[in-house]
């Protein structure tokens, strides 16, 4: 059952991502990435979700106004959601356990930022559907390096 939804802000953009099978796709983002439903709408297959503040929108019966042209898997070609954690390790430990695809095992990362980069401890991993999650601790800034 969902809870009610109380008086809340959306973040200023919330990524609606088309999924085959919503049951499926419900099952990976709560039981193995940790996301809450924040509502729904069942007879639309239709699912709000939250994770310390990433918020998601799942839906299963896509209206043809949402899609530029056919779905084919992996659904999240060209795109990938950045999305941050407290405990990276954990999660990622949770995704292996669960078999899901990873695409890019835990790694330290820095990124150029102007005279600075910035780091992250990243994975990514592939949901049901092919949509391309990259879920990081933030490590910090430090001076670049030439």
């Amino acid at each position: 059952m969902t809870p009610p939804v109380t008086a809340w802000m959306a973040p200023k953009l919330v990524p609606e991502l088309i999924c085959s099978d919503l049951g499926r796709s419900l099952a990976f983002y709560c039981e193995v990435l940790g996301f809450t439903v924040l509502f729904d709408r069942p007879a639309e297959h239709f699912s709000y979700l939250d994770r310390d503040g990433a918020h998601l929108m799942l839906e299963q019966s896509a209206s043809p106004w949402l899609l530029a042209g056919p779905l084919e898997y992996p659904f999240g070609r060209g795109m990938n959601l950045q999305i941050e954690v407290a405990d990276v390790d954990s999660l990622y430990e949770a995704v292996t356990s669960a078999g899901a695809r990873i695409h890019l095992p835990m790694e330290e990362r820095w990124y150029r930022a102007g005279n600075r980069a910035l780091g992250n401890r990243q994975f990514v991993v592939l949901d049901p559907d092919g949509y391309v999650l990259r879920f990081f601790r933030d490590l910090g800034e430090r001076a670049a390096t030439p």
